[in-house]
C-alpha cells in the first residue's frame, strides 16, 4: 500500500470511520514504517513516519466524538502494545543511520573526539 493510500485506505477499507480504524491504519503505518527500516530505506520511513502524524492528529479529532465499548479498549490496547515495539525496534534500527547522519551534519565535532 502506497503512503498516500494509507491516511485514506486500511487493509481494503475505505478512509478511517471509527476510532478503531484509525489505530488499525496507525498500526499498518507502523509496520510498514518498521520495514523500511528494515532495508534502511530512510526516506521511506521519514514518509510513513508523516502519514502516522497525520492519522494521530485524525485520531485526536475523532476521538472527543467517539468512545470506545470495553472490548475495543481490549484490542486498541494489544495495537498499541505492537506500536510500540515496531517504534522501538524501529529506534534501534535508525541509531547507527541517526549517528552517521549527525557526524555527517558536523564533522569537527567527530575529530574533536
Amino acid at each position: 500500500m502506497s503512503i498516500e493510500n494509507e491516511m485514506t485506505t486500511h487493509r481494503g477499507a475505505c478512509a478511517p470511520e471509527s476510532l478503531m480504524d484509525y489505530y488499525q491504519a496507525i498500526e499498518s503505518a507502523s509496520s510498514n514504517m518498521l520495514a523500511a527500516a528494515h532495508v534502511e530505506d530512510w526516506d521511506q520511513v521519514v514518509r510513513y513516519e508523516g502519514a502516522c502524524a497525520v492519522l494521530i492528529e485524525q485520531l485526536r479529532f475523532k476521538a472527543r466524538q467517539e468512545e470506545l465499548a470495553p472490548e475495543q479498549r481490549k484490542v486498541k490496547a494489544q495495537i498499541m502494545q505492537r506500536i510500540l515495539k515496531n517504534d522501538a525496534e524501529i529506534r534501534l534500527l535508525a541509531e547507527p543511520w541517526l549517528n552517521e547522519l549527525g557526524e555527517m551534519m558536523n564533522p569537527q565535532a567527530h575529530r574533536l573526539h
